[in-house]
């Protein structure tokens, strides 16, 4: 999630949230990468499903939707780029296979974040009705020492944005607090953390169950 530099130009990986959108144009990669590191650390493997995204989190679950042909598929972000103007996503070769981009070479497409850590909710994302309503059942509203950080930012507003996020959609939390890092030096000193968890399992649990990508810290 550090930012990082590519032909002179700067990139900040931000947070999302199940249901966030983007649409722009896809495009795809294969055989000359096929074998060689991804950003991830990864090999890439131009048979598996996944696909390069500049700022996305990687492990990142997107349903890639081509508006030109209507075709869809769900691939998992765990590279960077493409650095071209106008691209929003590469796609890996059987992905673009099964969206016709191998074919067009480039399509236009809508972006939706349907899950993290490889698990998805489907086809749908759970609505901010239903993410309030499982979060008042699970919660252990603010008791504990635990806490799970979802977000560490060099802006304190863009902290503050993501911590009014989760106070709305986790109403059951009692805490949730944007902490400035006392590190000297820290590149991204606001950290957004979910707080009142008893034990890192109960955290852990949390965080998977409602598929927040986020680690456990000690208050």
């Amino acid at each position: 999630m550090r930012p990082y530099t590519v032909l002179g130009r700067r990139y900040y990986p931000k947070e999302v949230f199940l249901g966030e959108t983007m649409y722009g144009v896809a495009s795809w990669y294969g055989p000359d990468f096929h074998g060689k590191q991804t950003s991830s650390g990864e090999q890439y493997n131009m048979y598996a499903l996944t696909a390069a995204h500049k700022t996305w989190p990687m492990n990142t679950l997107v349903r890639v939707r081509n508006l030109d042909n209507g075709r869809s598929c769900v691939v998992r972000i765990n590279d960077r780029g493409p650095f071209v103007k106008a691209r929003i996503i590469d796609c890996s070769y059987a992905a673009g296979k099964r969206l016709g981009l191998d074919r067009s070479g480039t399509a236009h497409v809508k972006l939706e974040v349907v899950g993290f850590a490889g698990k998805a909710y489907g086809k749908k994302a759970p609505t901010s009705h239903t993410a309030k309503r499982s979060a008042g059942s699970t919660l252990l509203r603010g008791y504990g020492t635990i806490a799970l950080q979802a977000g560490a930012f060099s802006s304190a507003d863009a902290a503050k944005r993501l911590a009014n996020y989760l106070s709305e959609h986790y109403p059951g939390l009692q805490s949730v607090a944007v902490v400035k890092s006392k590190k000297a030096g820290d590149p991204v000193p606001y950290k957004v953390r979910l707080a009142g968890f008893g034990t890192a399992n109960a955290a852990r649990s949390f965080a998977q169950r409602e598929g927040l990508h986020a680690f456990v810290v000690k208050e």
